[in-house]
This record gives structure tokens, C-alpha cells and sequence, in this order.
């Protein structure tokens, strides 16, 4: 059965010589990982960058895991693989997300806040506190908003190099305290040495 629906691209790794997995999250669905075949061309490849939004029509045979038989992209992201610093946020986010939303599931208000955010950081012009703001944000939208008045909330409003990474450090501890499947990213060292 054929189904279509806007999804953000959270991660795309090798399978087999032929074949991809697609970690996407869904408007439709939540968390749904996709077969991609036929991906030999780099124009194709680069439909799936981190936070790509993207149109997804898939085959959901019972029989085997779905798999996308036509992608679109919805915005243009040349933005954030253009610049360095977003590309290194972006990367930093959906591997955030990655870890986080596991589960298929829909969620539409979550999927309007990913899909603002990911627009946001497309047209801001100076993007180094974004990623702060959008964790203390995506943590809200999970239901462990920051308390107003915790040491941490009025630790995240960096203006040195030295307290963005105090920050950010600060927030990925209160994720681990709140998140049961939370990793630190790996990109976060490239990150921290990006906004050097």
C-alpha cells in the first residue's frame, strides 16, 4: 500500500551495496525508518541531508519494511549544507533527534515545531545560540520544560565562546537526566569547534 506524507530527514546509512536506511520523522507517523534503493547519483544522495524536509511516497507491504519509491524535497536546504556553521548545527540537531524520538508515533505539533525550527535556522543570519534555543524549546515540547527560576535557565543566555559551551554542556546533562535513550551526540565536539 502506497502512502504519502512530509517527513524530516534525521539520518541516511549504507545497508547493503544497493540499498540505504532512511531515519525519518513523519507528520504521518512519527519515527519511521525507510528502504531507499537506486541512491548511485549524488544529486539523490543529497536530497537526504540532515533536516532535510522532504516528501516521502512509500511502499508499506506488510511483508517488509517500507520503502520509498518517490522523494521530493519541500524547501530548499542549501542554506544549511552552504554554511558551515548551520551544517554543523543541523547535523548536531538530527542527531539529537535521532536519539530522541524513537518511537512511530504521530505527533503533529511536534512535527510543526521541528519543521519552524528547521526554517528558522535556514534564513537566521547569525546561528550560534540557535541550537541552545532549540533544545530549551524541544524540551518543553517533551514535558520537561526548563524551570524559570533553576540555575540552569539563567545559565543559557551565552555571550562568550566559553559560556555558549558551558551551556550547551548543561543542557545535553539536564537531556540525559529527563531522556531514557539519550546519547551525547558525537557531532558535539565538531560543534564546539565550529563556534571556536
Amino acid at each position: 500500500m502506497l502512502s504519502t506524507t512530509d517527513a524530516i530527514v534525521l539520518s541516511l546509512q549504507p545497508h547493503s551495496d544497493k540499498a540505504y536506511i532512511l531515519h525519518a520523522y513523519t507528520r504521518a507517523g512519527g519515527r519511521i525508518n525507510y528502504m531507499v534503493y537506486g541512491l548511485g547519483r549524488k544529486h539523490a544522495i543529497g536530497m537526504y541531508t540532515p533536516l532535510s524536509l522532504i516528501q516521502i511516497t512509500a511502499d508499506h507491504s506488510p511483508a517488509k519494511p517500507p520503502t520509498v519509491k518517490e522523494a521530493t524535497r519541500l524547501t530548499s536546504n542549501s542554506d544549511l549544507t552552504a554554511n558551515i556553521y548551520k551544517q554543523t548545527i543541523a547535523l548536531f540537531i538530527s542527531e539529537v533527534l535521532f536519539h530522541v524520538l524513537r518511537h512511530p508515533m504521530t505527533d503533529e505539533p511536534m512535527f510543526d515545531f521541528l519543521t519552524d525550527s528547521i526554517n528558522e535556522l535556514s534564513t537566521l543570519p547569525e546561528p550560534q545560540n540557535f541550537h541552545l534555543h532549540f533544545l530549551i524549546g524541544f524540551a518543553a515540547k517533551l514535558g520537561f520544560e526548563i524551570p524559570e527560576s533553576s540555575n540552569l535557565y539563567h545559565r543559557l543566555t551565552p555571550y562568550t565562546r566559553k559560556e555558549r559551551q558551558e551551556a550547551l554542556h548543561a543542557l545535553c546533562e539536564y537531556f540525559e537526566e529527563h531522556v531514557e535513550t539519550w546519547q551525547t551526540p558525537k557531532s558535539l565536539d565538531v560543534l564546539m569547534e565550529v563556534f571556536d
